[in-house]
């Protein structure tokens, strides 16, 4: 947060400082951030899970004991037992736009942050250092709910994929589906297990089997099995609750060029075909962004998702009704629907890494705007079918090089009793790097 007052500040311990104590000692040089110059005070986020005080280590009951200030969830500051001196403060709500705040105002009290297990697993603690930065505050972990369950289970941690429905919609199962792979669910409340049921019956997979571990390390912890047609045989009562899913079949793989009836589209769509060709030449990386110019149904950003873990992508589409049906085809991605057009629709969106232009491509100001945006050594594709859009990028080839190739794809079909090649309309793909200057 650059327009923050928030800086990090190394100091010598203060006076009185107890090289025992976890808010203080080894860890002088990780002084609080949100603190003046004299360094007083801390953040310590330390995770806990059912258990309470019970389950955490000496050094996190030091610090929860010792701190002036408490901050978490309700249900989190309950744990704190009675004797515990500290002020406890709920999280404010909405949370992301106060959390900057919030530790300004506590910024001479030795703070401590309670999380739910793994504080850098789906946690708060991934959200702090994004905000704050890594260096506001030390970490005490414990026991994340997916290393619990997948004890219970017998499956290995390092090979189970997880994902959260705290903060996303349950159609983020899809591509998780389609692997056909044992995968674990952190559900949002006791709704969840019945949400993810009903997403894979609509899916075909009704007689997947479904783990319902509730309340994990706790004295009341439950384990309950069933299959996702039968959702009220888990019981679900605990918000507290993870759902380990096994899919009984494969669905569709994560390679480009996905069949078209996958999409509903109204014509305007990238053919399979083309559409792998298409990706190949955009290249996904984890992490970065797609600006996906005249989107029509949202299939090269849904297939730029699928390829690489954290992409995302932003459309741009300015036909209404398309615009919403690309926010149907990519429900469960980060894609971003931004109903509009180009270039004035660009304005404000974060700088991609690469660019797919697959329809204005001759709107004046579209492709300038596109490339000026573009960061170095980044991607610009474009697909033309008209001889105007040829006209274009013929002249981008010879302005910024690159590589142009034509396709021609023929598909077999019936014709009377024959059968007959028919020929798409042939499309010109403009590849090329913007140079690292």
């Amino acid at each position: 947060m650059t327009s923050s007052p928030l800086r990090a500040v190394d100091t010598p311990p203060r006076d009185g400082d107890d090289s025992d104590s976890p808010l203080s000692g080894t860890n002088q040089h990780r002084r609080n951030p949100l603190l003046g110059h004299d360094g007083s005070g801390w953040i310590i986020v330390v995770g806990i899970g059912a258990d309470g005080m019970d389950g955490i280590g000496e050094r996190a009951h030091r610090a929860i004991t010792s701190a002036d200030v408490v901050v978490g969830s309700w249900r989190q500051l309950q744990l704190v037992p009675d004797n515990c001196q500290a002020t406890k403060k709920p999280w404010p709500s909405p949370l992301v736009p106060h959390i900057a705040e919030l530790f300004d105002s506590l910024a001479d009290r030795r703070v401590v942050v309670l999380a739910s297990g793994d504080p850098m697993f789906f946690g708060i603690g991934t959200t702090l250092a994004r905000i704050l930065g890594p260096d506001a505050f030390t970490v005490i972990p414990a026991v994340s709910s997916a290393s619990l369950a997948c004890a219970r289970l017998g499956w290995g941690l390092n090979t189970t994929p997880v994902v959260s429905l705290l903060t996303k919609p349950v159609e983020i199962l899809g591509p998780l589906c389609d692997d056909g792979i044992p995968f674990l669910v952190l559900c949002r409340d006791s709704h969840s297990p019945a949400d993810i049921c009903d997403y894979l019956c609509s899916h075909g997979l009704g007689d997947a089997r479904v783990d319902l571990l509730s309340d994990l390390g706790s004295s009341h912890e439950t384990h309950t099995v069933s299959t996702a047609r039968q959702p009220e045989a888990l019981d679900a009562q605990s918000n507290l609750c993870i759902v380990a899913v096994t899919p009984t079949e494969v669905g569709l793989s994560r390679a480009p060029g996905r069949p078209d009836e996958t999409y509903a589209n109204d014509g305007q769509l990238t053919k399979s075909d083309i559409r792998a060709l298409t990706l190949a030449a955009l290249a996904p990386h984890p992490g970065e962004i797609l600006w996906d110019i005249g989107g029509g149904s949202g299939s090269v950003s849904v297939e730029w998702c699928r390829l690489a873990r954290g992409a995302e992508s932003y459309v741009i589409e300015h036909v209404h009704e398309r615009a919403a049906r690309i926010t149907t085809n990519s429900l469960g991605y980060p894609v971003t629907v931004v109903h509009g057009k180009a270039p004035e629709a660009l304005d404000d969106l974060p700088f991609p890494d690469a660019v797919f232009i697959g329809g204005g491509l001759t709107h004046p100001g579209v492709v300038d705007r596109a490339w000026e945006a573009l960061r170095p050594g980044g991607r610009f594709v474009a697909n033309a079918v008209t001889v105007e859009s040829e006209q274009m990028v013929l002249q981008l080839q010879e302005k910024w090089g690159g590589s142009l190739t034509r396709f021609e794809v023929s598909h077999h079909s019936a014709l009377g009793s024959f059968h007959a090649w028919r020929p798409a309309l042939p499309i010109i793909r403009f590849v090329t790097t913007k140079p690292v200057v």
